[in-house]
């Protein structure tokens, strides 16, 4: 016997939009000499007055912040933290951890004027925080350190000298969520950060793209080394060959550029550019929170059924990235293309464990262009 009775329940099928921390980036730098106050969170947007809201900063820092603003164009977001004059990596790394309860970003960018030898250690310890952030918060962050320039960390070197002191930092390091930005006008890290950020393009294209347009902020001049030689393509190209990411130009095409967006991936890896690492990290966010939600939720089981609609819900973050727009005859593609058969696998180990595998495809991007133009002298037919 039932009693007569009616029951309205209200489902949530997390179908909502899931709120966009790409292109938010946390900069951490040192305070000058004789501040007041440092350890303030401090946030950012295309509308800061820089010099008002970062008055403790130091120079650099601030160099970098405006750098970034200018290169990131329309609404521009970021997070500032300073630490005391003076403070190592390690105080960095306590900053940042301390801050995890308050924000989440994509990104951390590292400024400061430290000396050259110590950038070997900071790749490590840098890398190393990100598998700390992913174990504890579930959050991917990638990392971008400024290296100091010839002139800054011990005696000024020449160009051959530095190139030297930069191979020695990064050989055989392996941590591709680091980039390391050699500060050769000072503000490089800033101007990369910022054009990492605009909002014309997506998290899938490589800072190196020239349609973005030219960098903005770096002085016309170029830089020196010990000896007053000019910087030249062939250090830019050494550098980069380092892994270092680094400024270029174009004989004869106006305007400063970026080489490309590069880690210190090991060879043959997966994410040698940042571009690669940042659709792997925006998918990994997302198919997190959707896998939270099926957490001990019996519809997602090994019947054919659900196997096959899961495969459609764990695909959604691959379509939702892969959709593209056509304005005049001209397709710009989405972050990444649209998933295939078999590119959600679902395998359970048991009854209650479950594995899922997703295959994210880049799109490609020419870096390397070559055009090869042939002479036709033959002649054609009178009429």
């Amino acid at each position: 016997m039932t009693w007569p009775n009616v029951t309205i329940n209200q489902l949530n099928q997390r179908q909502g939009v899931i709120n966009e921390i790409e292109r938010t980036v946390l900069f951490i730098g040192h305070a000058h000499d004789g501040a007041a106050t440092v350890g303030d969170l401090v946030m950012l947007n295309s509308q800061s007055d820089i010099d008002v809201e970062l008055t403790d900063a130091s120079d650099s820092l601030r160099e970098n912040l405006r750098a970034a603003q200018l290169n990131a164009g329309q609404n521009w977001q970021a997070y500032a933290l300073i630490v005391p004059a003076g403070a190592d990596t390690a105080a960095k790394v306590d900053a940042i951890r301390n801050v995890q309860p308050m924000i989440s970003v994509e990104g951390v960018v590292s400024i400061g004027d430290l000396s050259a030898d110590t950038t070997a250690a900071d790749i490590g310890i840098f890398s190393a925080l990100r598998e700390e952030l992913i174990s504890k918060h579930g959050r991917w962050v990638w990392f971008m350190l400024a290296v100091p320039g010839p002139h800054k960390g011990g005696a000024p070197k020449s160009w051959a000298q530095y190139l030297e002191q930069l191979s020695t930092n990064a050989t055989g390091k392996a941590a591709h969520a680091v980039q390391l930005v050699p500060a050769l006008w000072g503000n490089e890290v800033g101007a990369l950060a910022g054009r990492l950020c605009h909002r014309s393009v997506t998290i899938a294209d490589s800072p190196a793209r020239v349609k973005t347009g030219a960098l903005v902020g770096l002085s016309s001049d170029l830089p020196v080394d010990s000896a007053g030689v000019e910087l030249n393509l062939a250090h830019l190209r050494a550098m980069h060959d380092l892994r270092y990411s680094v400024p270029m130009w174009y004989a004869d095409y106006e305007g400063m550029y970026w080489s490309d967006g590069l880690t210190l991936d090991v060879k043959g890896g997966d994410y040698p550019v940042i571009e690669y690492l940042r659709i792997v990290d925006k998918a990994a966010r997302r198919v997190r929170l959707q896998a939270i939600a099926k957490i001990a939720d019996r519809a997602l089981n090994s019947t054919p059924g659900s196997i096959a609609a899961h495969k459609t819900y764990f695909s959604r973050t691959m379509r939702d990235m892969s959709r593209s727009t056509q304005i005049t005859g001209i397709t710009f593609p989405g972050e990444v293309k649209p998933p295939r058969e078999g590119d959600v696998e679902i395998v359970w180990s048991y009854t209650t464990a479950v594995s899922i595998y997703l295959v994210v495809r880049p799109y490609e991007s020419p870096k390397a262009i070559t055009v090869s133009i042939m002479l036709d002298t033959s002649l054609e037919a009178q009429s």
